[in-house]
């Protein structure tokens, strides 16, 4: 998020409250124009056209396969200009470097440390089970051992280390990681 305002919008046409076209309507008509993605369970074609008319970007309806929810939204963003930092207390994952800066050191990532690094960044003093962050760092299904995992987040605490200030990654025994 640039200033505190979102990079993009996720929003359900059947909200509680509200229908999400009358919210994306909102949001365009007050000139946010940030990314809008409708993901719903209503996939007729008029719900899908009326999506579009509203103002959204994107529309996938549910059941939908992760992957493609990941992709749709790495491509709105990308097309939006929107590749930002994410940041946990003095840490910045920067995607444009490809890199995790700290204390004013940065170290390089590769792009499976970058993606793994991200996902415990994006939950941060949060649990993140061991196979969320395989998929996360591995999206396109492949097969990736227990011990994989474990040598890519030594990795990332040696990296980490090396920075000053910088958050631990630490293990939640039978669960997971988690970054703080």
């Amino acid at each position: 998020m640039a200033g505190g305002a979102p990079d993009l919008f996720i929003i359900d046409i059947g909200l509680p409250d509200a229908d999400g076209r009358d919210v994306c309507q909102a949001l365009r008509a007050r000139g946010v124009g940030a990314p809008v993605l409708f993901l719903t369970a209503r996939d007729a074609l008029p719900d899908r056209l009326s999506g579009f008319s509203a103002g959204g970007d994107d529309y996938l309806t549910k059941p939908f396969a992760f992957a493609e929810l990941v992709a749709r939204l790495e491509a709105l963003l990308h097309r939006a200009g929107g590749e930002q930092a994410v940041a946990v207390g003095p840490l910045r994952l920067d995607p444009r470097s490809h890199a995790v800066v700290c204390g004013g050191v940065s170290a390089a990532l590769t792009p499976t440390e970058f993606r793994l690094l991200g996902r415990l960044a994006a939950a941060p003093d949060e649990a993140v089970r061991r196979r969320t962050l395989i998929a996360a760092a591995w999206p396109h299904g492949a097969i990736v051992r227990q011990n994989t995992l474990d040598a890519y987040i030594a990795r990332l605490r040696r990296k980490l280390s090396g920075l000053p200030g910088a958050p631990q990654i630490v293990t939640v025994h039978g669960v997971g990681y988690r970054i703080r």
